[in-house]
């Protein structure tokens, strides 16, 4: 609080002239840094911290040791990434047979990409509908975009394309860290990292393409 103190002084001069007091003001700063450290602590237990970011990694159940012999599972329709070497990528649509044909690509745009899209037009087509919508909302209207985000929700789970993701010994996490993006930009929905890694029959099948 400010305070005024008197220095003294005061009287009267040669001639008779009356001085005027001489004062000096003294600010209290306490309240002021009592204040500073209320509202210091008010945001710090009010705010959000960041999060850190996370690619969404889904692995298949674990099996027991009485169906240990039980084959990886396969779809009739999805599509099944094979990482290898050297940066080598191929895949298959639908279920694994001797006479499967694997195709090669790669982790480019005109590859993988290319690939995740065309299967997956129909989801991209309602993602991109539903998108439209959200641009035309007014800001405050929470309600509508709630109702909008319940319907990418929606559209994710009826999506029918699936993708499976094997690996052998000789990929990289770098291979797949840029098939997880590739996910993500494609908006695929559901995928899943086969841990045990590929078939004895996809291998040989590699092995082939090497030739």
């Amino acid at each position: 609080m400010a305070q005024i103190q008197d220095t003294g002084g005061g009287g009267h001069g040669k001639g008779g002239k009356k001085r005027a007091k001489k004062q000096s003001t003294h600010v209290d700063m306490t309240p002021m840094v009592d204040l500073a450290f209320l509202l210091l602590t008010f945001f710090v237990l009010t705010s959000t911290f960041s999060k850190p970011k996370v690619l969404r990694m889904i692995f298949p159940e674990k099996l027991d040791e009485k169906t240990q012999d039980v084959k990886a599972p396969e779809v009739k329709d999805g599509v099944t990434l094979l990482l290898t070497a050297n940066d080598k990528i191929y895949y298959y649509r639908g279920s694994l047979k001797p006479t499967t044909e694997l195709i090669p690509i790669d982790y480019t745009r005109t590859g993988l990409r290319k690939v995740l899209v065309d299967y997956n037009t129909d989801l991209l087509l309602k993602l991109q509908d539903i998108q439209k919508r959200m641009n035309k909302l007014d800001d405050k209207d929470t309600a509508a975009k709630r109702k909008l985000d319940d319907e990418v929700l929606q559209a994710q789970t009826a999506s029918k394309q699936i993708v499976l993701v094997k690996n052998d010994e000789g990929a990289t996490y770098r291979n797949m860290i840029d098939v997880m993006d590739e996910f993500m930009i494609a908006q695929i929905a559901k995928y899943f990292v086969i841990d045990e890694g590929m078939a004895q029959l996809e291998k040989d099948l590699i092995k082939k393409q090497g030739k």
